[in-house]
């Protein structure tokens, strides 16, 4: 198995930025969703981007956002990938010409070979944890058996992991890549860069 790719999501600060980068984390996410406690503004995001070091993805979330609103940020913000977290449908992800993931809430009974091949124009399908109401960010781990073999998108793992489960998350699942945002903080936003740390070291470990 190839070395799985790792994001860290919920970035606020540059400091934490730079702290997943250090840590070795391919990618850091920025929260576009006013509801989050998470989120980040285009001054926020602009400033966070241009201190990345090369070859870190800047990947900007957004749920159910208007083109008028996404085009904004697209215009003020490098972003490198896109992340849908809504009801947006493959025409509305690929519209904007940029490459984009998108997530889905696990529920038993989904067909979610049936949802790859709807959006099979994503670079990967980011499975996370379905609670009602809310679109991401929940903090807990859903059934990982729920998620078949092989599915015909990169899969990117998300849903309450941290240093402690991720090892079992990726024996299980077999995933293209993990994201975690909750597991590694030490307060909604502010991340601990000792529990990045660790989290990396448990997914090299596993990889």
């Amino acid at each position: 198995m190839s070395a799985v790719r790792s994001k860290i999501c919920g970035i606020t600060r540059i400091e934490d930025a730079l702290a997943a980068a250090e840590a070795g984390a391919d990618a850091i996410g920025l929260v576009f969703y006013g509801k989050s406690p998470r989120a980040v503004d285009v001054q926020q995001a602009r400033a966070i981007c241009a201190a990345l070091p090369p070859f870190v993805t800047s990947v900007g979330l957004f749920v159910d956002a208007s083109a008028c609103e996404l085009e904004e940020i697209l215009q003020a913000v490098p972003l490198d990938l896109l992340q849908f977290h809504g009801d947006e449908s493959p025409e509305q992800c690929s519209r904007y010409g940029r490459p984009y993931i998108k997530a889905l809430r696990v529920r038993p009974g989904d067909d979610l070979e049936a949802q790859c091949q709807r959006y099979a124009s994503a670079r990967g399908i980011l499975l996370d944890t379905f609670v009602p109401g809310l679109p991401g960010g929940t903090g807990a781990a859903f059934d990982w058996s729920l998620v078949p073999a092989h599915l015909s998108r990169p899969i990117i793992l998300a849903g309450g992991l941290s240093a402690a489960n991720v090892g079992e998350a990726i024996a299980r699942v077999r995933p293209y890549a993990v994201d975690v945002s909750g597991g590694v903080e030490e307060a909604k936003g502010i991340k601990d860069p000792h529990k990045i740390e660790a989290f990396m070291a448990a997914v090299r470990a596993a990889g």
